[in-house]
């Protein structure tokens, strides 16, 4: 048991062959180091992309319990480093069915959600 993180970076230029590399270095890097990796979890990219999408992707987390806290903090890491690697992209980012925001300033917000 556990939720999916999707990500997806849309923009009308492809790639770089520099921004590539960067990407390939952000999913290399926290596949190594994941917390608590299982053969489920892991930071993914699509082959297949819909036109004007650059970079699509996801990553299992685990489900509630003593490694869902860290795993999610060591993804949402991971995907800032991918929104770095491609700075000028649309970014989404969803949690299963909840949109997360996010803003310069004050960081990833789950939309939807409430304190």
């Amino acid at each position: 048991m556990g939720v999916s993180l999707y990500y997806t970076a849309r923009r009308t230029t492809p790639l770089t062959d520099a921004e590539l590399a960067a990407v390939g270095q952000v999913v290399d890097t926290c596949n190594t180091n994941a917390p608590f990796s299982q053969e489920a979890e892991g930071l993914y990219l699509y082959d297949r992309l819909e036109p004007g999408t650059v970079l699509d992707g996801s990553t299992k987390l685990p489900g509630v319990d003593d490694r869902a806290i860290p795993s999610l903090v060591h993804w949402l890491a991971a995907v800032t480093s991918l929104r770095n690697a491609v700075p000028d992209a649309d970014w989404t980012f969803t949690l299963d069915d909840y949109e997360i925001d996010w803003d310069d300033r004050t960081g990833y917000h789950l939309l939807g959600l409430t304190d």
